[in-house]
């Protein structure tokens, strides 16, 4: 039986989705606080168990007969480290035979602020002792593509990533190398560095954005304080705001690039590139 927590969420259910491919609905657990959210996949067959991060009973609950976890990280990003605390703990309690967590690309060296969670949380993990595998994720590139209406707009990308590469995949890649890992043996002790297969600068996307639409559309590189001003302005909460700041600094200093394509070769097939996921947003 595989538990994944989050499950309501974009990533959580494409990993259900992924896992539904290849195993039997009954042997996979939906974890979510709100059982009501995954209605759709409990009528699939799909078990689903009410778990909430604070409630750490709720927890050893939801896991009871697990024999794998995937805990994907939290999204309440300053509060992650108790709740994956709780989680790891209620694993343990369990008796889970695989603990699996989807951490940040290069999470032991990136310059990224947001990394400092992960790192953690990968500590707490080794200390539990628990048998884990630990899927470091790159990058959405849904996490650019979202902002193709505003580029559109006013004719240019902005951000902060000078000319960092930045080697990101969709969700549902990430979400099938997740599937992969948990329905593989042998995985306890590895660490996936998990990347597209190609990379590009924001320069290149603002390019492709272009060269598909038709449009005049350039990138304009902000300093990080101009540039969460005008996330700001768009409307994004501060705490977003932030992270996409950092993000994309970080981006200027190689934390979103890898080349080891440790993420195709687990989903055996290409990464989805770029210019697919201009094509889907331009519709």
């Amino acid at each position: 039986m595989i538990v994944v927590t989050g499950a309501s969420g974009q990533l959580g259910r494409l990993v259900v989705e992924a896992l539904l491919k290849k195993l039997p609905a009954g042997e996979i657990v939906a974890a979510v606080r709100n059982p009501e959210k995954v209605a759709d996949l409990a009528a699939r067959g799909v078990q689903v168990r009410q778990a909430d991060y604070d409630q750490p009973a709720s927890l050893v609950a939801a896991f009871k007969g697990a024999d794998k976890l995937l805990l994907i990280s939290a999204s309440e990003v300053g509060r992650r480290v108790p709740q994956h605390r709780a989680v790891i703990d209620a694993a343990k309690a369990a008796g889970v035979g695989l603990l699996a967590y989807t951490s940040l690309l290069h999470a032991d060296t990136s310059p990224l602020p947001l990394a400092a969670e992960h790192r953690e949380t990968e500590s707490l993990i080794r200390a539990s002792g628990l048998p884990a595998v630990i899927l470091r994720n790159g990058w959405y590139t849904e996490n650019y593509t979202a902002g193709i209406p505003t580029a559109l707009q006013y004719g240019v990308v902005l951000g902060s990533a000078k000319q960092g590469r930045i080697a990101s995949s969709t969700r549902a890649d990430f979400a099938e190398a997740a599937a992969a890992v948990l329905t593989q043996e042998n995985q306890a002790g590895r660490i996936y560095e998990l990347a597209g297969d190609e990379s590009y600068t924001l320069d290149e996307l603002a390019a492709e954005i272009a060269g598909q639409s038709g449009k005049v559309v350039a990138y304009q590189d902000l300093p990080e304080s101009e540039f969460k001003a005008a996330l700001l302005g768009a409307g994004l909460p501060d705490f977003l705001a932030t992270l996409l700041a950092e993000s994309d600094v970080g981006a200027s200093k190689g934390g979103l690039f890898d080349d080891s394509r440790q993420l195709s070769a687990l989903i055996g097939r290409p990464t989805t590139p770029l210019a697919e996921l201009v094509r889907l947003a331009l519709g």
